[in-house]
């Protein structure tokens, strides 16, 4: 399939360019002296929970706020990496040759989106070591970090998709990169304002991508959420192959 080899050569460019391998140094420093930071707080609370009844686990305390951060975290790092994605092929007026080539809009979209998705999984599959080197130590909850997991991997890959559809939208990366993040932040706080009421609210709250995200992140994995995580990947990308295809249609 042609978005797969789209894929590989989107990736490929991402390693070969000094900003993946920045965002990756960086971004793994920073998790890694939260996580540090999340379990010199556990060992310091744990004494006085012990007695507890509903003592929360190490999962609880530790794993579950380290996502919550790494989802705040890679909010803003995402739009770095989609902003070049279709906008910088315009800019650099690359993307007529793409149109001329015998591939379809839709795998070119699938193509450059799989390409940052897969780059996004090995940094959710580099922070997923933390929790999991803890297994040496003590027991942890499997299937809360599973859902942890998961709520990452969805959460990114709207992240994504919402980056692509911009980028898609705009000549120039910056441009792109500055509006995919407000886009994702607003997106994030939504549901934040306190004047909405009965319907208005509730349809906020399902819009907000906190909302979903943190149901996941305490282990409820609910058809409700996947199906909203679902539904706003495939709207946008639907969006990306619509805009390319004007593009397409106009030249």
């Amino acid at each position: 399939m042609m978005a797969f080899t789209i894929a590989a050569r989107e990736l490929r460019t991402l390693f070969l360019s000094p900003l993946a391998w920045s965002v990756l140094g960086v971004i793994q420093i920073i998790l890694g002296y939260m996580f540090l930071a999340q379990l010199d707080y556990f060992l310091m609370v744990q004494p006085r929970m012990a007695g507890m009844e509903d003592m929360p686990g190490v999962t609880d305390l530790i794993v579950a706020p380290l996502f919550g951060n790494a989802g705040v975290i890679l909010l803003l790092v995402t739009p770095l990496l989609t902003m070049r994605l279709i906008s910088e092929e315009r800019r650099n007026r690359t993307l007529s040759l793409l149109f001329t080539a015998p591939v379809s809009m839709t795998d070119i979209i699938l193509g450059k989106y799989l390409g940052v998705f897969f780059f996004l999984l090995i940094m959710v599959g580099m922070l997923a070591l933390m929790p999991l080197s803890l297994l040496m130590g003590g027991a942890l909850d499997l299937g809360k970090l599973a859902s942890c997991i998961l709520a990452l991997v969805l959460l990114l890959a709207g992240f994504a998709a919402v980056g692509l559809y911009i980028s898609a939208s705009s000549n120039q990366p910056t441009v792109a990169a500055v509006a995919t993040f407000g886009a994702l932040l607003l997106l994030w706080i939504i549901d934040w304002t306190g004047g909405a009421e009965g319907n208005a609210n509730g349809v906020l709250q399902y819009l907000s991508l906190l909302r979903h995200y943190e149901a996941l992140l305490k282990g409820l994995v609910s058809t409700t959420d996947l199906i909203y995580f679902l539904l706003f990947i495939l709207t946008f990308l639907v969006l990306s192959v619509h805009r390319l295809d004007n593009d397409r249609l106009q030249k």
